[in-house]
């Protein structure tokens, strides 16, 4: 079980209640986390990752300097780094999937570390969920924990900010405290974030995991070039139903953490499905079975492009 704490070995934990008491440090390091200032990021220089995607990059990377996702309630930000080479991997988990996705997550940075000359250590940083009543969050806390300590290589945690002690009381309701983090490449320092700008392809790539998408790796560090799809989904007219409702109906329906969400959750679904409406089939977003690609331009913007 090669999930570390101060350079030790631990045990699978049977709460995160009693991970927190057995590591006092680890209470202290998310109170010093959750009150640092909220970071507004230039989209010029973000990948942005959205719910069940992942992204890896190095600081060799010219296209990207900050990799950063938010609007996690339930879900859980992952953040796994190499202190050598400095790769760096962000994965939005959501539970769908945590035993084949954690790997996935170790493979990335591992694969983009491979410089010998490069020593260092393999460090993870988790952030997400609250005290929610479903304890949804805290099933996820610990499923990510167990599949960290199931990987055959050492791995440091450091970051812990999840479930109880990422959790703060708004008027009297549960809420996350910490709903975004970015890391800065260069520099590894990860840090509270919120981001305005989510794309590029923000409506595809939402309706992707609206549709059951399982996570995707969604960039190519070596081309610098952001990669959707192809992904299938069928005409699905009854969804239009959700268009007319109200928003508590939505929040009751959709989320899983209805008092958590933040205020743009609504209208981020119904555009959604608005988008599934007019590409009724995903053929016309793939023609050919062919990915979307998109590249960062002189300016900063993210650009769609026919890759050869």
């Amino acid at each position: 079980m090669p999930l570390l704490i101060q350079n030790r070995r631990i045990e699978r934990p049977g709460s995160t209640v009693d991970l927190f008491a057995r590591y006092p440090h680890l209470q202290e390091n998310a109170r010093v986390f959750r009150s640092k200032p909220v970071v507004d990021v230039d989209p010029k220089c973000l990948l942005y990752i959205q719910q069940r995607e992942f992204a890896a990059t190095t600081p060799a990377d010219n296209s990207v300097a900050v990799l950063g996702s938010d609007d996690a309630t339930t879900c859980h930000l992952v953040l796994v780094r190499h202190t050598g080479s400095g790769a760096a991997c962000l994965a939005h988990c959501d539970g769908s999937s945590t035993w084949s996705e954690v790997p996935l997550i170790v493979k990335a940075v591992t694969s983009l570390s491979k410089d010998p000359a490069k020593e260092g250590r393999l460090e993870l940083h988790l952030v997400g969920g609250f005290d929610d009543e479903s304890k949804t969050s805290h099933k996820l806390s610990l499923n990510l924990l167990s599949a960290f300590q199931r990987q055959k290589e050492d791995i440091h945690l450091e970051t812990c900010c999840i479930t109880e002690m990422n959790d703060v009381l708004v008027d009297g309701a549960h809420r996350p405290g910490v709903q975004g983090i970015g890391i800065n490449i260069k520099t590894g320092e990860v840090f509270p974030a919120s981001f305005p700008h989510k794309g590029p392809a923000e409506e595809l790539r939402s309706a992707r995991t609206f549709t059951g998408g399982q996570m995707a790796d969604i960039y190519d560090s070596n081309k610098g070039v952001v990669k959707i799809g192809p992904c299938k989904w069928s005409p699905n007219l009854d969804i239009s139903f959700w268009l007319s409702q109200d928003d508590d109906t939505i929040l009751k329906y959709l989320s899983t953490s209805p008092t958590a969400e933040p205020p743009h959750f609504v209208q981020h679904i119904k555009s959604t499905i608005q988008f599934l409406l007019e590409h009724p089939s995903s053929d016309s977003v793939f023609p050919g079975g062919q990915p979307q690609h998109y590249r960062r331009t002189e300016q900063g913007d993210w650009e769609n492009v026919n890759q050869t």
